[in-house]
């Protein structure tokens, strides 16, 4: 790369870093922080590079990254698939296929989410982490902006996360079958992914600390079998009684479940219930 490419590649790093919050990755904020963003050493981290050879990049004094430096970067810094594909250009190395599952969802399908006031919507990625979401179904299970990314995933969740008051995944009737779809969904995934890093993350700590899990993923069954209605057993309102429509993003490998009450019943009327007291008192127990 000559020296203009370098700046521009340094210049656009920089950038980046600053947009990022460090409770954006589940690092903690501190109180002597005199930068936007996060610190290069905190980038370097995320990124599995030496803080010394990332600062080298910002500098534009670094030799040619790598794609495996690219790929660590990419998601350190949460790139969209847009910005993927300029810092390879940038460094001189046409961009590949999305190295893992993309978590950038559409600006029209979050609207798509706001624009159904009645339904409680969320988006997912190809490993069930929850990307996008709207109120409706954030007050059905929970208030997913006050979790890190990481426990955003409804697959952790159903396999690892202790059950408030005995409510597994959110008070959701049915949960083994969900389990059983989900893993096999997360099969299918690893094999899109065989060399992605949090993907192959996310089955061995499954694998280390489920037995259910462990049981459901030696079995290597996969499916494309849709999610039936199903119910929740919700601490303010009771049981809901919901149907489940699948939208596939099929270009980002992401699902938009929509969960709908039938019209006229007392479900509905719970879903306008919670409509109104959002996520307020979702501490109560069952």
């Amino acid at each position: 790369m000559d020296r203009r490419v370098r700046e521009e590649l340094g210049d656009f790093l920089r950038s980046r870093r600053a947009r990022i919050t460090p409770a954006d990755v589940g690092l903690p904020a501190g109180t002597r922080r005199r930068t936007p963003g996060l610190r290069r050493e905190e980038v370097a981290q995320l990124a599995f590079i030496s803080p010394e050879y990332y600062a080298r990049l910002e500098q534009a004094r670094a030799p040619h990254p790598s794609r495996e430096v690219l790929t660590q970067l990419v998601r350190a810094l949460r790139l969209s698939d847009a910005e993927r594909d300029h810092l390879h250009h940038l460094a001189g190395l046409p961009p590949g296929p999305p190295p893992g599952p993309s978590r950038e969802v559409r600006q029209s399908t979050i609207d798509l989410l706001h624009r159904m006031p009645d339904a409680a919507a969320v988006v997912l990625s190809a490993t069930y982490e929850v990307i996008a979401w709207n109120p409706l179904a954030a007050a059905l299970m929970e208030d997913f902006s006050a979790l890190p990314p990481r426990e955003r995933n409804l697959i952790r969740r159903a396999f690892l996360t202790p059950h408030p008051h005995g409510r597994q995944l959110y008070g959701r009737l049915g949960a083994e079958e969900f389990a059983r779809t989900s893993t096999q969904h997360l099969r299918a995934a690893a094999a899109r992914y065989p060399h992605d890093p949090e993907v192959n993350a996310l089955i061995e700590e499954l694998l280390a600390n489920s037995a259910e899990f462990t049981r459901l993923w030696t079995a290597h069954d996969v499916t494309d079998r849709p999610t039936p209605c199903t119910a929740f057993a919700h601490p303010l309102v009771g049981t809901i009684t919901l149907r489940c429509d699948i939208l596939d993003i099929t270009d980002r490998d992401q699902r938009v479940l929509i969960y709908t009450a039938t019209p006229g019943s007392p479900s509905e009327e719970a879903l306008r219930l919670l409509s109104v007291v959002g996520t307020q008192r979702m501490d109560v127990p069952g």
